[in-house]
């Protein structure tokens, strides 16, 4: 049974701030876009309908909301254990419970510094808390969509309408992909993608009706600003006049890097001003209450920039629990203060030349990644310098809602007159609020009507192109925007040492959707049942032409890496693994998202779709090889070393190789030494190198177990090859293959020397093992800490060194904080004993860091946990025991984020002693500053160098 055609054409605004919902109909009756009235709650006891969704989701606790929570519509995901509500409701009660609210769930969808599909939202909640995924969240403003439309048009439910869905421009393609994937999860199988700055523009275009040829007759590039409540994005889009009275051709030429910087920015920028009015000078808030202060900060600003805005307003804090009106206070908020903090700070006066600052601002609030520059007109000045060769736009259409306020519309277009020298025409907007959702929604007819009249001319006479016949007869309303891909798409690949990385082009920029690109030239031999992993890399800034198929240097500016393209692809039937030659494909597909294909050579019928590993994808992995150029002279280094790699290889072929050959213990135990008078220190070995040779041992590990040296041998170098076990392409596949020899365990497990092998290997490579794999880890280290306590409090048990058991626990950073606590706690038992070694403090530092060295953010203890543990280093004299001391600087260190930094009182009393301490000043730095750990203290707090070149966060 085929699904009903659609009858509407829907756009969905899936906002930072609010959700917007337009439609129309498809049977060309009447042209009229409508938009949704969305019931939601507005008290307890009020049900209300309006345009505006607040995106905003509140976890209340049991009992807190009644039954109220289960009406109009029961919520996503809720149940009486963790009642849910969305929109207005939501968004007041979050407003005095900071802490029980989801918001910005679309800022965390594109962060990909956290698993943007775990529970960690609201972000910095107790544990009294139920918490959703930003996923989850998305998914749940569309579901109540979902169900208002459903109730509204029961003759014509969501799913099967013709569905576009806005994303930012700048939006990745994992970010994309779970957009999509939200979408799926609310019931809407079927959607399509469009960039939120086209949907705008699309909307004053429709509203043109009959004029449009003649409003743009003197426009030839138009500049689309649009800032929401958590995104900047920048469009350009070349106009092109067509024959008299036809429309133009309007082509898309170029969109801004992912800008996080919106007005949610703004909020935190009058929160941070108003701050030491209620927190005391030279004092903040606690996290909790500085949420609150940044929702009445947002409600202020919304009324002091509107049209007759009064002079100030006053916004209060209520206290909490016992002191609740006792410990309320007030402050004036003026409607000066407003202009200078938001136009004067987010828009300042700046020159076209002018560059935004690398330096990170005080703008990060809770975990989000901020960009370090929260100038606007910065960011929009580097992005037309960096297209000058299109010009500077002589047109521009403002859209999101900062720009009802006319201060800041004076500020912008004044700008861009002053770099232009002559006057900026501005189109006008009447509707920032909803023009996004009602441009998708006439994006969604003109795409139904070329669909139609396509399928009219193919087949005149068949039942669909008749039925569409009304529809496809109408001229189409407005000029289809062009252009293509926004960006390029590249794979990257190994570049020769001391080089550039290299990439393969997949897709060019301006590729058009629908348009699929073979790269028939190149073939890759793929295995089947294993493992396969593409990194891919997409650059909007060049203008150099490529075509599919082109290696070229990755360099210049403009780079961003995605998540990668990973899956397993399945092998015939009763064969554990088999090779296949295959070709890429890649197209923009027709619902806006990048699709990669491997084709079988030998039988084009047979391919493999690429999915986006999405999941847990972390931005702390750098390019391999890109983390800085090298001298002339560490160029000649590398080159020499690569020419030295075969003779490196022969020695592990020589120890682990199949052939036998006879092998001294000495030269078994002296393979490091042997291998260093080849290659130098090996301190000094550099990424690829490493894992060149990680590679070749693993490709020997049978070998491994010939005797006990040969084992010990193999995991000592193995672990140093793959440490820290991200960082360059493919460790997701390498840690893959190693975690198999976790199952197989040791050859010669009556070794104690073995098994402290065993444990420095898994510590060196943690940080690539996920969380279902470091539980394993842990279960087991833990059960063999006890034997190794329970035999020999000092020393080394039959199971190898408490200290290297000891310090691998502490290295597991991707488990739940709860587990590292309970550990934490065990240890301050032992403490407590005269024998305890100073590597128990180290263990302790790692497992309340404020900052994670290779994990997601939100796996980090919380600060009011990581007191318990820092007190008793407060208990120590830092003078003799400087491993205390950098336990403590390790939990009191500054990330920026109040869900995870310590209270300034007690960081206060840190510093304090650590000055009378002589704590080193890079120490008292990382206890005041937000700044990146050097390597001698990463080295430290890792347990090993980093390989040379490697960053992580």
């Amino acid at each position: 049974m085929h699904p009903s055609r659609p009858t509407y054409a829907v756009g969905i605004d899936l906002g930072t701030s609010h959700t917007v919902v337009a439609s129309v109909a498809l049977d060309g009756a009447t042209g009229d876009i409508a938009l949704l009235d969305i019931p939601q709650r507005n008290t307890a006891g009020e049900i209300v309908a309006q345009y505006l969704l607040p995106s905003v989701r509140y976890q209340a606790a049991k009992g807190e909301l009644g039954e109220a929570w289960q009406q109009p519509w029961p919520p996503q995901g809720a149940d009486e254990a963790a009642p849910a509500v969305i929109g207005r409701w939501a968004r007041d009660l979050g407003a005095a419970v900071p802490g029980r609210l989801v918001a910005s769930a679309k800022s965390w969808l594109s962060h990909t510094g956290v698993d943007r599909t775990a529970a960690i939202l609201p972000w910095g909640a107790g544990e009294d808390v139920a918490k959703v995924s930003p996923l989850a969240a998305s998914s749940s403003y569309l579901a109540h969509v979902k169900a208002a439309w459903d109730k509204a048009h029961p003759e014509a439910p969501l799913h099967q309408q013709s569905v576009v869905l806005t994303v930012p421009a700048s939006f990745d393609e994992g970010a994309r992909a779970l957009t999509l994937e939200a979408a799926q999860m609310a019931g809407l199988p079927r959607v399509q993608l469009l960039e939120e700055p086209k949907a705008a523009f699309h909307d004053w275009l429709v509203l043109q009706g009959n004029e449009l040829a003649a409003q743009l007759v003197d426009s030839r590039l138009v500049l689309v600003v649009d800032v929401g409540g958590g995104t900047t994005d920048l469009t350009l889009i070349r106009v092109d006049a067509s024959a008299e009275g036809s429309l133009p051709t309007l082509t898309r030429t170029a969109v801004g890097e992912h800008l996080m910087l919106g007005g949610d920015n703004m909020d935190l920028a009058l929160a941070h001003q108003l701050e030491s009015a209620f927190a005391g000078e030279g004092q903040k808030l606690p996290a909790q209450r500085f949420a609150q202060l940044v929702q009445r900060c947002r409600m202020a600003k919304e009324q002091l920039l509107a049209q007759n805005a009064p002079e100030q307003i006053g916004i209060t804090l209520l206290g909490g629990g016992s002191k609740l009106l006792a410990a309320t206070q007030s402050v004036t908020l003026t409607r000066e203060q407003v202009r200078q903090s938001v136009v004067d700070g987010f828009l300042p006066v700046v020159q076209i030349s002018d560059m935004p600052a690398r330096r990170q601002g005080a703008l990060r609030g809770f975990g989000l990644p901020y960009p370090a520059d929260a100038a606007i007109s910065r960011h929009l000045a580097h992005f037309l310098a960096q297209h000058a060769s299109e010009g500077l736009p002589d047109t521009v259409l403002l859209n999101g809602g900062v720009f009802h306020a006319h201060a800041m519309v004076q500020r912008l277009t004044q700008l861009l007159d002053r770099w232009r020298g002559s006057p900026v025409r501005v189109l006008h907007n009447p509707h920032p609020d909803w023009a996004v959702a009602r441009g998708a929604a006439a994006y969604g007819l003109a795409r139904r009507q070329a669909e139609l009249a396509v399928a009219q001319i193919a087949a005149p006479n068949q039942p669909a192109a008749r039925a569409g016949q009304a529809s496809a007869a109408i001229k189409p309303m407005v000029p289809r925007i062009g252009g293509g891909s926004a960006r390029s798409y590249w794979l990257l690949l190994p570049g020769k040492r001391g080089e550039a990385p290299q990439g393969l082009c997949l897709l060019p920029r301006g590729t058009e959707e629908g348009v699929r690109m073979v790269l028939s030239g190149r073939r890759f031999a793929l295995k089947l049942g294993q493992a396969v992993r593409f990194n891919l890399l997409a650059n909007s800034q060049s203008h150099a032409p490529v075509q599919a198929g082109q290696i070229a240097p990755l360099t210049g500016d403009g780079w961003v890496e995605l998540p990668p393209l990973a899956t397993v692809l399945p092998a015939p039937e009763g064969s554990s693994a088999a090779q296949v030659e295959v070709q890429l494909q890649a197209c923009m597909s027709e619902v806006g998202t990048l699709e990669v294909r491997c084709v079988a050579v030998q039988d084009a019928g047979q391919s493999w779709l690429l999915p986006f590993a999405v999941r847990g994808a972390s931005a702390s992995e750098p390019i391999a090889g890109s983390a800085g150029g090298q001298s002339a002279e560490g160029q000649k280094q590398s080159d020499s070393l690569a020419a030295r790699l075969p003779e490196a290889v022969s020695l592990l072929d020589r120890i682990f190789g199949t052939q036998a050959q006879e092998v001294t213990v000495r030269e078994v135990r002296q393979l490091r030494q042997s291998l260093e008078r080849v290659l130098g220190p090996r301190e000094g070995w550099e990424l690829d190198l490493l894992r060149a040779l990680f590679d070749a041992l693993l490709a020997r590990s049978r070998r491994r177990r010939r005797t006990a040296d040969h084992e010990r041998v193999w995991f000592n170098l193995a672990g140093w090859c793959l440490r820290p076990g991200v960082g360059a392409q493919l460790d997701g596949w390498r840690i893959d293959q190693v975690w198999a020899l976790y199952g197989q365990g040791l050859g010669h497990a009556k070794e104690a020397a073995n098994w402290t092998e065993w444990w420095v290997f898994w510590r060196r490579v943690a940080a690539g093992l996920n969380e279902a794999r470091q539980m394993e880890l842990l279960e087991d280290v833990a059960a063999q800490m006890q034997k190794a306590v329970q035999q020999n409090t000092r020393g080394k048990s039959s199971h190898g060194s408490y200290d290297d058991m000891l310090r691998l626990f502490a290295a597991m950073e991707a488990v739940p904080w709860q587990y590292r606590q309970e550990m934490g706690q065990w240890m301050l038992q032992r403490l407590r004993r005269e024998d305890e070694t100073v590597q128990t403090w180290w263990a302790i530092g790692r497992l309340a860091a404020r900052q994670s060295l290779a994990a997601n953010a939100h796996l980090v203890m919380p600060p009011e946990a990581a007191l318990e543990f820092l007190n008793a280093t407060l208990a120590q004299d830092w003078r003799k025991n400087e491993t205390a001391m950098f336990a403590a600087v390790q939990m009191a260190r500054m990330t920026g984020d109040r869900a995870r930094d310590l209270p300034d009182a007690i960081r206060a009393q840190v510093l304090e002693k650590m000055r009378s301490s002589g704590a080193p000043e890079r120490w008292l730095t990382m206890v005041e500053q937000v700044v990146q750990m050097e390597a001698e203290d990463h080295k430290r707090s890792l347990g090993d160098s980093l390989p040379p070149g490697l960053v992580l966060l």
